[in-house]
């Protein structure tokens, strides 16, 4: 999995781009043979660094989502081909059809035996449009629940990996039960009898990531983003108007980002990526990514079946409690 170009990226990034061109020049110099540039290399290698951390450490919310969407990002397909071993893609949801936006396969991950479910968003044009930018459909859900009863059925692991703007919001979708769907999953994955292990790896949209978004574990990447709705849909809301700063200032107010998730008690672990995002060193990134995974696994294929039950279920009970709890104390008389 190589790392990215030096001149692709977000508008932020072109300091970044810019440092790691210079980088790039001093290099191929020095490979020519007639200067000896070691020295300038090396400190132009800690420019870059501290360019990078620069830039990175006055990331506002939005700023993260749009990193979350970089188009250079690796995708759920890219942590599979990275992580995993053994890997046997199933399809279809015995009911209506197969769903590409929806990835479902049995592998290996580090020792353990899992049951891989995740967006697919597309690694091109063509793909892109056949798997709806990530966006399933009912099928996709009810495919993604079909996978995981066969898990429970052999004791394999559940992991989940979201990346998606939402559901597919399409009259089709509606007609054939979206939001169903999605609520018929989210009552079943708390039941599930084997560990389930969620990792918000890019975008984490609404109900299209809680359709596969209910674990033991929920793990989000440090550039990516998990809320009720995208910036661009609750600025449309509540102003009426989804320019670009009424869209940052939805992305601040949402308290998406990977620090706000885990202050609140939504996720459990911030996964770290490399300097510079993901998209920077993809092998880096799944490495950063199955670690967390099987870290988690193994502690939770430990606990005993109904302990875990109960885990789960508390955890998604308790989620915003204490914000309840702080306004109902302000209340006087309640």
């Amino acid at each position: 999995m190589a790392r990215s170009k030096p001149g692709s990226g977000l508008p932020f990034e072109k300091p970044i781009a810019e440092a790691l061109e210079r980088l790039a020049k001093l290099r191929a110099k020095h490979e020519d043979g007639k200067l000896d540039l070691s020295e300038e290399i090396a400190a132009a290698e800690l420019d870059a660094q501290r360019v990078t951390r620069e830039v990175f450490d006055s990331l506002t919310a939005i700023d993260r989502v749009k990193l979350a969407r970089h188009p250079d990002r690796p995708l759920v397909a890219d942590y599979v081909k990275a992580m995993a071993e053994d890997v046997v893609e199933l399809h279809g949801d015995r009911g209506c059809a197969d769903d590409p936006a929806i990835l479902t396969a049995l592998c290996r991950i580090g020792t353990h035996r899992v049951m891989v479910i995740g967006h697919r968003k597309g690694a091109d044009v063509k793909e892109k449009m056949v798997c709806r930018f990530g966006m399933p459909n009912p099928e996709g859900y009810r495919k993604a629940m079909l996978k995981m009863r066969l898990a429970e059925r052999f004791g394999l692991p559940i992991i989940c990996l979201v990346d998606t703007p939402g559901a597919y919001p399409g009259i089709g979708a509606e007609e054939r039960g979206q939001a169903w769907a999605i609520a018929e999953n989210i009552q079943n994955m708390t039941g599930l009898r084997v560990p389930v292990v969620v990792a918000v790896v890019g975008e984490g949209g609404s109900g299209g990531a809680l359709g596969i978004g209910i674990g033991d574990r929920v793990l989000v990447m440090e550039n990516a983003y998990y809320s009720v709705i995208t910036p661009e849909g609750c600025a449309a809301i509540l102003w009426k108007n989804a320019d670009a700063e009424s869209t940052a200032e939805a992305a601040t107010q949402l308290k998406l980002t990977a620090e706000h998730l885990l202050r609140l008690g939504i996720v459990d672990e911030i996964v770290s990526e490399p300097l510079g995002g993901a998209h920077r060193d993809r092998a880096a990134a799944a490495g950063s990514l199955s670690a967390a995974i099987c870290r988690a696994l193994d502690e939770l294929t430990r606990v005993p079946t109904d302990v875990l039950l109960e885990h789960r279920y508390q955890k998604f009970r308790s989620i915003g409690r204490h914000l309840m709890e702080t306004t109902t104390a302000s209340v006087p008389g309640v």
